[in-house]
């Protein structure tokens, strides 16, 4: 799973930094019986869209699903957790209080090969534009994206991904350096 903020938390007296959204947040997937098994630094990247809004704190974790649940349900795990963080879905890619991305369920391909493929070699003006209005995993865009790899490389280096046969090191290792560059761990 990736995890991701770049807007504070208005709590009332208490304004809550998007790292410490992360933290809550991983507290409750683990209070709504997921089971961490381990989680990435937190790291400092740079707002996709460029200039869309402040810079990112993202993360990768892994969780055990000792309940059994489908994707579906832990997809809508995931936005439920998210939506008690005061995350509001208004415009595709907007700043967010937080982000969970379910990245990939071991190595099931959602709903099928074809509808993940069509996904993955979407267009970026494309994607801007739509949304899946159903699960799709793995995630289309986790080869694409440093602030995703770079976290994941931590705690899965060794995944591969189920329909290029890629792992997660060498997804990393394959793109530019700048993009890499650009992903800077925050102190502990």
């Amino acid at each position: 799973m990736a995890l991701g903020a770049n807007l504070p938390r208005d709590l009332g007296s208490i304004r809550r930094s998007p790292a410490e959204t992360l933290r809550h947040a991983l507290a409750d997937l683990a209070g709504e019986g997921l089971s961490l098994v381990a989680c990435s630094r937190f790291y400092a990247t740079p707002c996709f869209p460029a200039g869309a809004g402040p810079d990112y704190v993202n993360a990768a974790a892994r969780f055990d699903n000792p309940q059994g649940l489908r994707p579906d349900e832990v997809l809508a795990l995931l936005h439920r957790v998210e939506a008690a963080h005061g995350r509001a879905r208004s415009t595709r890619w907007a700043g967010r209080v937080l982000d969970l991305d379910l990245l990939a369920m071991g190595q099931a391909v959602l709903p099928d090969r074809e509808t993940f493929e069509m996904w993955r070699s979407l267009p970026l003006a494309q994607q801007a534009q739509t949304a899946p209005d159903r699960l799709i995993l793995p995630h289309p865009r986790l080869a694409d994206r440093a602030f995703v790899l770079v976290p994941l490389a931590e705690i899965a280096p060794d995944w591969r991904h189920p329909a290029t046969g890629r792992s997660v090191a060498e997804m990393r290792d394959a793109l530019p350096s700048a993009d890499l560059n650009a992903v800077q761990a925050l102190p502990a």
